[in-house]
């Protein structure tokens, strides 16, 4: 099965990654996240992200001085259709705490896994190995999709 079958009617929750792999056009990636973002425009598939996301793309286009690239992530994450950036509540923040103290997952994961709990995400799109599993949401790593192509 490929990628949106796995998501199945969602909504998806989607980490900081596949953003970067949209916008930079990521040549390894972009076939993968494309048809997401197409299915999250469309309406088809329901997205979520944290505003972490936000702060995370954020931060090499401000290094480099790129303002053109800030403003492109920032106009996907808060402009695009079928896609919602939940804020950090405390009551967000303190789920991210409790899930980082029982399972050692970094902030920024406890916190994209929180956001996909309470937004009742069936399923959290990343390229990340770290994110843990729990009961009710399927985690879909990108690199995953490649290796059985």
């Amino acid at each position: 099965m490929g990628l949106i079958e796995d998501i199945g009617a969602g909504p998806v929750a989607i980490d900081t990654a596949p953003f970067i792999y949209l916008i930079e056009e990521n040549t390894r990636y972009l076939p993968l996240v494309s048809p997401l973002f197409e299915a999250v425009d469309d309406g088809t598939i329901v997205g979520v992200t944290s505003e972490i996301t936000l702060l995370e793309v954020l931060v090499v286009p401000y290094r480099c001085g790129d303002a053109v690239l800030a403003d492109r992530y920032e106009t996907i994450l808060t402009r695009a259709k079928g896609l919602t950036m939940r804020p950090l509540t405390r009551k967000l923040l303190k789920a991210a705490a409790l899930l980082r103290a029982r399972t050692g997952m970094k902030t920024p994961d406890a916190i994209q896994m929180s956001t996909a709990l309470a937004a009742e995400c069936t399923a959290l799109v990343t390229n990340d190995r770290d994110f843990r599993c729990v009961p009710g949401l399927k985690i879909l790593q990108l690199e995953s999709y490649l290796r059985s192509a």
